[in-house]
């Protein structure tokens, strides 16, 4: 071996060595993460986090009540005649959090609709103001947009979130949005198109910045009883929302 030949031998060793111990770093940094988690997790045993464990998920009831599409974006699930107690939910398709209550109180919310206890209304927003983020949110807005049929709507709905993209990267892409559509059962003979063109983009990013002004919204979700906004304690607890919801429409 060459004196050449050795000196490009030790550098490769230095190297190897260098990536050796930055992944040694790395790992400990991840036990640490994972270690102050724990710890955190178990300092807010008092807090909503600890709440949401001790109330499980509903199962959803077969049958939805009437979910109506209205013209500005906003969905309304009620059965005929039910005006109050209103829970107003803000969501954004892009939000982790939104996605985890969804998959949480999700059903309390059809079930408390269903059974003519509660009047439910969706306002599917952007709430982000930077990419990839907040495009990934408009195209997912914009497109639910292009659903005017209730349950269609309340499929896609579910299948919006079931795919969030990670937040750091570019998500809700034209072709997914409209195969999804496809999966929800969507029959709109336009909606392919309506997708396509994000036909309703501006209108979402305007109701977006409507409501948020409005209505005070500072982050998603959030939701409301009777217009006043619900603590997460309760919104991410099934049973405790059932029970904060009941006892409004006494």
């Amino acid at each position: 071996m060459g004196k050449g030949d050795r000196q490009k031998s030790a550098r490769d060793k230095i190297r190897e060595q260098q990536a050796a111990d930055r992944k040694r770093e790395q790992r400990k940094r991840l036990t640490t993460y994972v270690t102050v988690g724990v710890v955190a997790l178990a300092a807010v045993g008092a807090g909503w986090l600890y709440a949401a464990t001790r109330s499980q998920s509903e199962e959803a009831g077969g049958a939805l009540a009437p979910i109506t599409v209205q013209s500005d974006g906003a969905v309304v699930m009620a059965r005929q005649g039910v005006t109050k107690p209103v829970i107003d939910i803000y969501e954004d398709f892009q939000c982790p959090a939104c996605k985890q209550l969804e998959e949480v109180s999700g059903p309390t919310f059809k079930n408390l609709a269903a059974e003519g206890k509660a009047k439910v209304v969706y306002h599917p927003i952007t709430i982000f103001s930077q990419d990839p983020t907040r495009g990934n949110s408009i195209r997912a807005g914009a497109a639910a947009r292009c659903v005017s049929d209730g349950k269609q709507w309340s499929a896609y709905h579910t299948l919006l979130f079931d795919n969030q993209p990670n937040e750091a990267v570019q998500g809700f892409k034209i072709d997914d949005l409209i195969a999804w559509g496809k999966d929800a059962g969507v029959t709109s003979p336009d909606f392919e198109s309506c997708v396509t063109s994000q036909k309703y983009a501006q209108a979402q990013a305007a109701y977006s910045d409507k409501i948020a002004k409005e209505q005070k919204i500072e982050g998603t979700p959030t939701v409301k009883l009777d217009g006043r906004p619900l603590d997460n304690s309760v919104a991410f607890a099934p049973q405790q929302l059932r029970d904060q919801v009941t006892g409004a429409s006494k």
